[in-house]
């Protein structure tokens, strides 16, 4: 089960560098609140996947309640109810304002990453040397 892919972990580091563009020098009402969300969950399914074989559907719907709970945790103010509301990490990484746009740019996110992975990036990502 434990494994090393190196094509979802250059992903991985790929879209992590896009997320960090995107939250340091966009400032839009479109990228940064609705792409930003769609790249995320792909982003956690890649580093998911670089480091464990498991089956495509299964993580990509765990990585996708994951992050329709930490949405839900934003709805009850759980940055402020733990503390962490001067911490700037914290915001960022867990956020602070739900937003069902925000679920719906999830789920848009997990129907790309599911159609790249049986249309386009299927043989490469899956088939690569460990």
């Amino acid at each position: 089960m434990l494994t090393f892919n190196k094509n979802y972990f250059a992903l991985f580091l790929l879209i992590l560098t896009l997320e960090f563009i995107i939250a340091l020098y966009i400032h839009d009402a479109f990228i940064r609140p609705y792409f930003g969300d769609v790249l995320v969950v792909i982003l956690l399914y890649c580093f998911v996947r670089a480091f464990l074989r498991t089956p495509i559907l299964p993580t990509a719907i765990a990585v996708l309640l994951f992050s329709c709970l930490i949405e839900t945790l934003q709805y009850f103010n759980i940055v402020a109810l733990l503390g962490l509301g001067r911490s700037t990490v914290a915001r960022i990484v867990i956020g602070n304002l739900f937003s069902w746009l925000d679920i719906l740019s999830y789920i848009a996110g997990i129907a790309i990453l599911l159609f790249a992975e049986k249309y386009g990036f299927k043989k490469q990502l899956r088939t690569s040397p460990q």
